[in-house]
């Protein structure tokens, strides 16, 4: 595992139950501004044993990226199980559930 993807693992680490982050947003947080893209191969790169709760990352439309088939259904029930709400399109306000370094 490359030193990128335990800052990245880090900074999901930090991202509270009941909230969200988006992939950019963690990016940051790990000192690797513009890479969210990396931070989505981090991510597929994990183990289904892991402890990092990947489930807390979405993308900045507020949506789950993952396709239904590919684990989209079982990140939203997991966020469901912590208390984080999904509009009618499937959206999360970002305003209330987002992730800020105050929580």
């Amino acid at each position: 595992m490359s030193d990128s993807y335990d800052r990245i693992y880090a900074a999901v680490r930090r991202v509270p139950k009941g909230c969200v982050a988006t992939y950019g947003q963690i990016a940051a947080v790990a000192g690797l501004p513009g890479h969210a893209r990396q931070v989505g191969y981090a991510l597929h790169a994990l183990k289904s044993s892991t402890s990092v709760p990947w489930q807390r990352v979405i993308n900045a439309k507020g949506m789950i990226s993952l396709g239904p088939m590919r684990g989209g259904v079982s990140q939203r029930l997991l966020l469901e199980n912590e208390g984080v709400k999904f509009d009618v399109a499937g959206r999360v306000s970002l305003r209330k559930f987002g992730w800020t370094k105050k929580r």
